[in-house]
Formats: C-alpha cells, structure tokens, sequence
C-alpha cells in the first residue's frame, strides 16, 4: 500500500514538474519575441540615421529573427529537446528545403545582388516588367511596389535582376522631351523663339541645363519637332502639364496653327488643289 501512495506521488511530481516546464517555456517564448521586437527597434532607431533605409530595414528583421531563433532554441531546452539534436535536424532541413525551393534561393541570392548593387531605394519611383511605382520595400525575396493607381506589386528579385529596370527618381533633375508639330506654312524661327520664351516664362523650367530644340521629321501632316525642358524631379508632372498648358496658348496668341491629320491631293505639281464639293440630297 505504501509502496502504491509513493509511486503515486512521484508521477505527481514529474506531472507537476511538467506543468512547470511548459509555463516556464511559455514564458520565455512571450518574454523572449517581446525583448526581440524590442531589440530589434531600438536597433533601427539606432542605424536609422547611418544607414540607407532599407538596409537599416533588413539590419532590423535580421537582429529580430535571430533573437527570436535564440528564444526558440531556450524555450525547446525548457521542453527538454537537446540542442544538437534540433541542429541536426535543422541541417537536414536546410538541405531538404534548399532541393525542393530553388526559385527561393535564387531570389535570396539575386535579393543580396540588389543590396550591394543599390540600383534603387525605397521612395524611388521605377520601371520594371511594364510596371511603374513606389518602392516600398526591398526584401531579400521580392520587392515591393505601389503603383499611381494604388495598387500592391510584388515583384520577385530574380525577375528584377534579369529585367531591364528604369529608376525615374535617382537624379535630382528630370527632363521633358514634348512632341510638337506646326504647320508647313510657320515659320521655324519663329516658333523656336515662342517656344524658348514660353519656357522662359515657366517658374518649374530650369534656365540650366538649358532647353533643347530639334526638328524631328518632315511629317505627313506637320513639321515635327521637339522640345526638350529640365526640371526639377518632384515638379516633373506640374511643368510638363503647364507647358503643354502654355505653349498652346502661345501659339494661339502668335496665330501659329497646330494641324490634325489630313491628306491634300494634287492633279500635278504646279497646279491647285482639286476643289471638293459636298452636297446633300
């Protein structure tokens, strides 16, 4: 009888001793993310200003998830798992995640190029893959981005290092290359001058480098040209609506016509055109 009461509490104590194991597991899981999201913040804080801001961003992540893999090994232990053991089984793991996740890993790695390489940083605006927006962040998967129209891109970073991308934000100046055309019958010089004036006239224009004249084409309709005006990056839109905005006013002002498409047809070189009547039945 006595012998039963003895073995009846020892299998009380290791179930008890259990309880505690695990409430003391459990608090070292809770006390051990919150002390690594504590880190981890005081740790961006602390880069914020010595470091670009996704690399302050990935430095963040990183001391968080390795804190968090310490607070996962300690809780374990309390658990009673041996550390080797969940090495080796985590090696076997890593191996086994690494033959069945190829395209992961070559984004890892093409997610490390991108880091090194900085073609762009959060903020820029960029191209790639016909899609243009907001980087919002820089992964070591993917790249995030916002499009004008408020929409969620993700774009993985192997398609980014194989893919022509265009950063429209990393010089401080932009310029603006309009597609003009006048009639055969304007004079060039003439509009070249209102075109350089009205540009002149426009507060967002930069005086240097200076505007850009070019006479494209003998078109089938017009004389076609371009103007090419330099701004300022964050005033891109606004100059370029505002000189559209000006230069047609301009032009109406100095009579100089803007032709639509149309086609005059000639009986010969030296003869007028044939006269076209519409009558109605």
């Amino acid at each position: 009888m006595s012998d039963w009461f003895a073995g009846s509490s020892i299998e009380g104590l290791i179930g008890i001793e259990r309880v505690f194991a695990v409430l003391r597991a459990l608090a070292v899981l809770v006390v051990g993310m919150l002390l690594a999201r504590l880190a981890a913040a005081a740790m961006g804080r602390v880069l914020e200003g010595r470091l670009r801001r996704q690399e302050a961003i990935l430095v963040r992540r990183f001391t968080f998830y390795a804190l968090f893999g310490l607070v996962v090994a300690t809780t374990l232990h309390q658990l009673g798992f041996h550390l080797g053991v969940l090495l080796g089984a985590a090696g076997v793991l890593t191996v086994a995640l690494g033959f069945a996740s190829q395209t992961s890993a070559s984004n890892l790695i093409s997610g490390l190029f991108l880091i090194a390489e900085r073609p762009f940083v959060i903020g820029d605006v960029i191209t790639v893959d016909a899609v243009t927006g907001e980087v919002l962040s820089i992964d070591l998967l993917s790249v995030k981005l916002r499009t004008f129209d408020n929409l969620y891109v993700r774009v993985p970073n192997e398609s980014i290092i194989k893919s022509r991308v265009t950063n429209m934000t990393h010089f401080p100046i932009r310029r603006a290359d309009l597609k003009i055309g006048v009639a055969y019958r304007e004079d060039l010089a003439r509009v070249e001058e209102i075109l350089y004036e009205v540009a002149d006239l426009n507060p967002l224009c930069l005086d240097e480098p200076k505007p850009l004249f070019i006479i494209s084409a003998f078109g089938d309709s017009a004389l076609e040209m371009q103007f090419s005006v330099w701004t300022k990056r964050e005033n891109f839109l606004e100059m370029r609506n505002s000189l559209w905005r000006d230069i047609k006013v301009a032009f109406d002002a100095a009579g100089v016509e803007i032709p639509f498409p149309h086609v005059s047809v000639y009986a010969g070189s030296q003869t007028e055109p044939i006269p076209v009547r519409v009558t109605h039945s």
